[in-house]
């Protein structure tokens, strides 16, 4: 069978810079950051007092179904959001096949708050607390990483391949690759793609701020995340969502759509090495940008730009700048590369389907986003990572890297469309 050619025809975002792809694709290009204080807690007490949250978002205008409303976290409420915009971008009317529309995306296991987690505690001396089940009887629905997929598919009234994805910080991209692959091979016509996230919360703060992941810098929110810098002290927790519509070019010509880019390659591999480090020689980030490369009939010479994993932590960076010499050899030090989580903070699962979106638009816009806060560069990590303004330049070919805990990685490479 032929490989069919996959092109993205919508775009949705709601993020810590705007409820909107445009509003935060306006932030990103102004250099500003998304990161504060943290609001949705009470975070005085503990060591991490910032992140970079979603500010006044409602779900309501998004939700159609009575039941939806009873079951979605507020993680995949960004997803549903971001998933409407993007099938209104798409401008798919009724007369799409349902049956061939899939929705693969990107979810996230929500912890319960503290107090929720206290409540449950207090039992009975039967070992149950059937007071606080009768309260919230879908709450562990509400947290399954499972429930936001059906739920955006259901209000979508997608009838096709469905799949939910969590490898931590790379659920996004890995969701893009199974979603190209599905059209790619006929699996489906059209498929939503992309992820959602929110794991600002007491459990997760104090969870990653024990294993020193987490920037402490509580006293300068907006320049705690720092790619690449000599200073970086840890990632900035972020909340969000992005999708994009993939579809069969042929598809989305018939209809007469607005082709945003072309979706060439993809890449995957697991580093097989420590749960939360990467290697030190960045092999498995290496093996996801080189297959990559293969699966989209590229070399190293013909990318334009690279939107790093970039999570400014002390190994990330480090591995990752190994990992892109690696594969592009001289050719590292003449590629533009930068790390957008330097504004956005780190949106874990969602992270790589916001930097697939914003690759869209720099293509799009000619622009490469900058990384903010690069003040003193890491000898270690000496590369061209557009620091401080974006850049203007004439950009055809996009690579987006995702790095997650556990050591799965994911690479995609988009064209301009």
């Amino acid at each position: 069978m032929r490989a069919r050619r996959v092109v993205v025809t919508g775009l949705g975002a709601v993020t810590p810079l705007g409820l909107t792809l445009d509003e935060t694709w306006q932030a990103i290009a102004a250099g500003k950051s998304g990161i504060g204080p943290i609001t949705s807690f009470d975070a005085s007490t503990f060591p991490v007092q910032i992140g970079a949250e979603v500010k006044g978002f409602s779900v309501d205008p998004y939700v159609s179904k009575r039941g939806t409303r009873r079951v979605i976290s507020r993680a995949a409420g960004f997803g549903l959001g971001a998933a409407k915009m993007a099938w209104q971008d798409a401008g798919i009317d009724g007369s799409v096949d349902y049956e061939s529309v899939g929705v693969m995306l990107g979810g996230c296991l929500t912890a319960p708050s503290l107090p929720e987690s206290s409540a449950w505690l207090r039992v009975n001396d039967d070992g149950i607390a059937p007071e606080k089940a009768s309260e919230d009887p879908f709450g562990f629905l509400r947290r399954a990483s499972h429930t936001g997929t059906s739920q955006i598919a259901s209000e979508i009234g997608a009838r096709g391949p469905t799949a939910s994805i969590y490898v931590a910080c790379a659920s996004g991209t890995q969701a893009i690759g199974m979603a190209l692959n599905a059209v790619r091979w006929g699996e489906a016509e059209v498929v939503l793609t992309g992820a959602y996230d929110s794991m600002i919360s007491e459990w997760y703060i104090l969870l990653f701020a024990a294993i020193n992941a987490l920037s402490t810098r509580n006293d300068d929110p907006e320049r705690a995340s720092r790619p690449f810098d000599r200073d970086r002290d840890g990632f900035v927790m972020g909340e969000g969502a992005a999708v994009l519509v993939l579809e069969d070019m042929e598809h989305a010509l018939r209809r007469g759509a607005r082709i945003h880019a072309e979706v060439l390659g993809y890449g995957s591999s697991l580093d097989a090495y420590h749960i939360t480090d990467a290697p030190p020689n960045g092999e498995g980030a290496t093996a996801a940008m080189t297959n990559a490369l293969a699966d989209a009939g590229l070399g190293p010479t013909d990318i334009d730009y690279i939107n790093a994993h970039g999570t400014s932590t002390r190994d990330n960076d480090v591995s990752e700048t190994r990992a892109i010499k690696n594969v592009f050899g001289d050719q590292a030090y003449e590629v533009a590369i930068s790390s957008t989580k330097s504004m956005t903070g780190h949106l874990i699962s969602a992270a790589g389907a916001l930097e697939a979106c914003l690759c869209v638009r720099a293509l799009q816009d000619g622009l490469m986003p900058p990384t903010i806060n690069l003040e003193k560069a890491d000898p270690e990590c000496d590369l061209d990572y557009v620091p401080h303004k974006a850049r203007r330049a004439d950009t055809a070919l996009a690579m987006s890297n995702s790095f997650g805990f556990g050591g799965s990685n994911g690479t995609v490479i988009l064209r301009r469309g």
